[in-house]
């Protein structure tokens, strides 16, 4: 299936764009590193949804035919990650096909059309959860008591501040992981490690549909990998990767571990500073520069000539980032 489909893709001609013009700052060395991937298949995010949406229709259909107890479409637990993969996807999903075909003379959705329609959906989404998901204890004034736990000290007690604090987590997450990507194997590998570990989390929580959501997800990103190993056959591109990235913080909320997920987005941290550092410098110091590329991944590639020695150690970094994240879960239940 995969293989028809990157065929198809090549003879549509919807493949990676990279064009100087088209990046901040005049990006010439950018450029230069990864001419040789243009034109490269994009848009695997249509395959992931298809497969997705398509189980979550053969569980209903299995439930009405009582094969099955449940479906994965399920209010108190995949409602809100389905709504969030959608939305999101279908977003980027315009954005690249406008880049891929090079549609208009600004070739992308402006950010702030993105950033408005973040906004919207991540408000939606703060309300129903707060609102609607398990969190209708209340204090002596009726007000809704929402608790984030915390394995550092006692948990915390936020109440309504929790709908902006999910806003604001969700946008700014969203918009991060777009800074971490372009390098073969990068973000599809952090993508499984995160799916993976939270496959395992939901598990322990008895959010068993949500379990076998995110394990859905694993798979179809195995096969992803398959065909991304360099030099890579297909990309993911930001019509998926930022809808799954958006939904892990979703996963985050859903299962109360937002502190714990703080320690392994310490990278992405790092990550947008260094873009923040270099745009700065470049304004206020006359085009001078920090980093050779921001964000500093493509530093170092551009040091190292080699995509291969900064993926593998940016896995190993997550590898260890991801047990200290589980030993912290552990500790905190």
């Amino acid at each position: 299936m995969i293989p028809i489909f990157i065929n198809h893709i090549k003879r549509i001609k919807l493949g990676k764009q990279i064009r100087e013009e088209a990046t901040i700052w005049k990006a010439t060395e950018f450029a230069k590193l990864h001419k040789k991937k243009e034109g490269t298949p994009t848009m695997w995010g249509a395959i992931i949804i298809f497969v997705i949406f398509l189980m979550v229709i053969a569980s209903i259909l299995f439930q009405k035919l009582w094969f099955t107890n449940n479906s994965l479409f399920n209010q108190q637990e995949t409602y809100l990650t389905l709504f969030t993969l959608l939305t999101i996807w279908a977003l980027w999903l315009i954005d690249d096909y406008l880049n891929a075909k090079w549609i208009w003379k600004t070739k992308w959705i402006s950010a702030r059309v993105k950033m408005l329609w973040l906004t919207f959906f991540a408000t939606l989404w703060a309300f129903w959860f707060y609102y609607k998901l398990w969190w209708n204890i209340t204090d002596i004034n009726w007000d809704f008591i929402r608790w984030l736990k915390n394995p550092f000290w006692a948990d915390i007690k936020i109440w309504i501040y929790f709908i902006p604090l999910f806003i604001f987590v969700i946008i700014s997450a969203s918009n991060s992981v777009n800074i971490t990507d372009w390098l073969d194997w990068l973000a599809g590998w952090l993508l499984l490690f995160w799916y993976s570990v939270y496959t395992y989390i939901t598990f322990d929580q008895w959010l068993f549909l949500l379990s076998t959501l995110c394990m859905s997800i694993v798979w179809a990103l195995v096969a992803f990998l398959w065909f991304n190993v360099k030099p890579a056959k297909l990309y993911m591109w930001d019509v998926w990767s930022l809808a799954l990235w958006a939904n892990l913080w979703i996963l985050a909320m859903l299962t109360n571990t937002i502190f714990v997920v703080m320690i392994i987005w310490s990278i992405f941290i790092l990550e947008t500073l260094s873009v923040i550092i270099q745009l700065t410098s470049k304004k206020l110091r006359n085009w001078k520069k920090i980093f050779r590329i921001a964000p500093f991944h493509h530093h170092l590639e551009a040091i190292w000539r080699s995509e291969e020695n900064v993926v593998f150690r940016i896995w190993l970094i997550w590898l260890l980032t991801s047990v200290i994240w589980i030993i912290f879960y552990i500790l905190q239940k």
